[in-house]
C-alpha cells in the first residue's frame, strides 16, 4: 500500500508571537493545502515520530524510543488537548516488530503527549484525533541521547512494518530545525529544576503558563537580537534538509551531542524525527522528496522547514503536488 511523508518543524509559538505577516500567512498557506493533500489521501495510519519537552516524559524514566498505546495531548499552549485515536493491536503488533528486529523501544499505556506531538495534527487535520495515529516518542531533551544510528534503526524497522500493512500510511516527523528554546538542563540546574527534570508530571496551570511565558520572552529577545538564545541557523537547517532529500541519512553520525547544540540549539536535536521519518520511508524503497518551505523566524524561535516525500515506485502523485505553486517563494 502506498507510504506518504511529511516533515516540518513546530512551534507553539505561532499563535502567542506575531511574526512578520507575509510570512505567517505563508507558513499557514502551506500547512492549509498539505491539510487537504493528506484529506484526499485519507490515511487510514499516522505514524507520528515526535519528541517531549518535559512535559510527558522525565528522567524518573526516559527511555531514548517509546510507542504511545494510548496517548492523550496535554494541550500546553493551548494546541490540541484529548485522547489521539491509537489503534491498540496495531500499535503492539508495531512494538513486536520493532523488537524482532533487534531494536529496544518502551511502550506506554499512558503516553502524554505535548505540543510537539500535537501540533502538526492539528495544522494538517484540525484535531488530535482527526486520524488513527500511532505516537512514536525520541527522546530528543534529556541527554544522553540516542545516536543517530540507532534513530535510523527504528525508524527502518517502522517503515518496513508499515509498508507490510494494507492500509495508506503517513509518516509524520515533528521537531527541529535549529532553534534553542530555554530548556534547563539537568547537569546545572538548581534542586526544584531538577526535580521538575525528573518527576514534573501535571504541574499547576501557573507553571505551565509560566514556562510558557519564559518561551514567549526568549523568542521576543531573539526577534530583537538580544538575550541568551543561541541565533537559528539557517544555512545549516537547509543543508540537512537537503542531506534528507537526497537520502543522505547518516549525514549527522558524526556529530556530537555537543557540537550540535552548538550548531543548532539544543532545540536542534529535534531532527532525530526527521531521520526516524525519512528512514522509515526509505524502507520501503527508493523516494523522491521535495522542500516545500524554509525560512528562519526568529520571533516564532524556529528554523520553520517543511518538506514530503513518497517512494518513486508510487504512481499517485506526491504531498508536494498540493503546494507546488508555493514551493518556489517559500525557498528563501
Amino acid at each position: 500500500m502506498p507510504l506518504r511523508l511529511i516533515c516540518a518543524s513546530h512551534t507553539p509559538l505561532m499563535d502567542h508571537v506575531d511574526a512578520d505577516p507575509a510570512v505567517d500567512a505563508e507558513v499557514r498557506g502551506h500547512f492549509a493545502a498539505l491539510g487537504e493533500a493528506v484529506c484526499d489521501y485519507d490515511p487510514e495510519l499516522v505514524i507520528l515520530f515526535a519528541p517531549d519537552h518535559f512535559k510527558g516524559f522525565f528522567y524518573d524514566m526516559l527511555p531514548p524510543f517509546t510507542v504511545g498505546v494510548r496517548a492523550t495531548a496535554i494541550g500546553d499552549y493551548d494546541i490540541g488537548g484529548g485522547d489521539f485515536d491509537v489503534p491498540e493491536a496495531l500499535a503492539l503488533d508495531c512494538v513486536r516488530a520493532i523488537h524482532g528486529e533487534g531494536v529496544d523501544v518502551a511502550m506506554s499505556y499512558r503516553m502524554q503527549a505535548d505540543h510537539g506531538f500535537a501540533q502538526l495534527l492539528v495544522l494538517l487535520g484540525g484535531a488530535v484525533n482527526r486520524w488513527p495515529v500511532l505516537p512514536i516518542h525520541i527522546n530528543c531533551a534529556g541527554p544522553p541521547l540516542p545516536g543517530f544510528a540507532r534513530v535510523r534503526a527504528l525508524g527502518e524497522a517502522v517503515g518496513r512494518w508499515a509498508a507490510g500493512l494494507e492500509k495508506r500510511v503517513l509518516i509524520l516527523g515533528s521537531g527541529g530545525l535549529s532553534h534553542d528554546p530555554p530548556i534547563p538542563s539537568i547537569a546545572t540546574a538548581p534542586p526544584p529544576v531538577a526535580e521538575m527534570l525528573i518527576a514534573g508530571r501535571n504541574p499547576p496551570i501557573e507553571a505551565r503558563r509560566a514556562r510558557e511565558e519564559a518561551n514567549f520572552a526568549a523568542a521576543r529577545k531573539l526577534a530583537q537580537g538580544e538575550g541568551h538564545t543561541l541565533p537559528l541557523n539557517p544555512g545549516w537547517d537547509q543543508d540537512f534538509m537537503e542531506a534528507l532529500g537526497r537520502g543522505d541519512l547518516d549525514w549527522l553520525d558524526g556529530l556530537s551531542e555537543s557540537e550540535l547544540t552548538r550548531t543548532a540549539g539544543c532545540g536542534g536535536h529535534e531532527v532525530r524525527n526527521w531521520v526516524a521519518a525519512y528512514a522509515a520511508l526509505g524502507a520501503a524503497g527508493p523516494y523522491s522528496s521535495r522542500k516545500i518551505f524554509y525560512h528562519d523566524i526568529a520571533a516564532w524561535n524556529a528554523g520553520m522547514g517543511i518538506a514530503t516525500a513518497a517512494p518513486i515506485r508510487d504512481e499517485a502523485p506526491a504531498m508536494a503536488d498540493a503546494t507546488a505553486g508555493r514551493t518556489q517563494e517559500g525557498n528563501r
